[in-house]
């Protein structure tokens, strides 16, 4: 990449993970190298040696001084205001989810990494739901219980020799992967997405900071999209899965969140579907008889 104005690459070691202040600085910087500068009325010119806006457009465009946004760059600036966030976050043409990261990391709260508890209640409404498969993970992308058709369809959660039950681990370092996830740089996307809105709540957590050094370390792909600045909030949708007897499938998907309790994490149901009397539908219901009954955990 040509300029000294760049976003920093993350190699494990220069990421900002369990830095707000580091991790508000890089955060910032990848949105801007994303902002098209003719997109907000600059001209982009070829003698341009920088990807994205420049620091003091950035800061221009924000109505704050230059001195102050590098400050916030660098990590000395702490606690900005919620006019400043606003105005970068305006500037920066940040959504809704963007939006919360940004305020997430301004806030720099610390505390213990919460526990991650599945309830006997959320294990029996797992264990009631055979005709859908589903599977509950925590901030780390850690599948933490699941029902049988959840296991069957999404890689063989059942068999650990088979199927890593962290997502993101199996995403980026698990080449069956690819073949469950026929749009697996989507998922792949999704996967990072999550883990930078954990790595902002849960700056403490020595575990997700393991987890994300070892993707750091082990994937460029990973390394790739980290530096883009991806956040990804749970939704709704649609997703394509290809299971080995069923083949291809396009199924709804619905992400339900379980309050956290004092102490511990929420934790995120993720819901599968089709539509009454489709192909998936059939489908579904064959493999639910042949896949094994009752809700796991790990």
């Amino acid at each position: 990449m040509d300029g000294v104005d760049h976003i920093e690459h993350t190699d494990g070691t220069d990421n900002g993970i369990g830095d707000t202040r580091r991790a508000l600085g890089g955060f910032l910087r990848a949105r801007r190298g994303r902002v098209a500068p003719e997109h907000v009325g600059l001209a982009s010119g070829h003698r341009r040696r920088v990807r994205g806006l420049r620091r003091e457009e950035l800061a221009q465009l924000a109505g704050i001084s230059v001195d102050y946004y590098v400050r916030l760059e660098q990590g000395r600036a702490t606690q900005p205001s919620p006019e400043v966030l606003d105005a970068l976050a305006g500037a920066l043409g940040l959504d809704a989810a963007e939006r919360r990261h940004l305020a997430t990391l301004a806030d720099a709260r610390r505390g213990p990494a919460p526990r991650a508890r599945v309830s006997p209640l959320l294990q029996r409404v797992l264990d009631s739901m055979d005709r859908f498969p589903a599977f509950v993970t925590n901030h780390r992308l850690d599948v933490v219980a699941w029902n049988g058709l959840g296991a069957e369809l999404t890689g063989g959660l059942d068999d650990p020799d088979r199927r890593d039950r962290n997502n993101a681990r199996y995403l980026f370092l698990d080449p069956a992967s690819r073949e469950v996830f026929p749009e697996w740089e989507d998922r792949a996307a999704e996967s990072v997405g999550q883990l930078r809105v954990a790595a902002g709540r849960y700056p403490d957590d020595v575990e997700l900071t393991a987890l994300i050094t070892q993707l750091s370390s082990r994937s460029e792909e990973f390394r790739r999209i980290w530096d883009s600045g991806e956040v990804v909030m749970c939704a709704a949708g649609r997703k394509r899965l290809r299971h080995p007897v069923a083949g291809l499938l396009t199924l709804d998907f619905e992400t339900l969140h379980v309050p956290a309790a004092p102490g511990e994490t929420g934790l995120i149901v993720h819901v599968f579907s089709a539509e009454e009397d489709s192909a998936e539908a059939t489908a579904l219901t064959r493999l639910a008889g042949t896949a094994g009954s009752g809700a796991r955990s790990r």
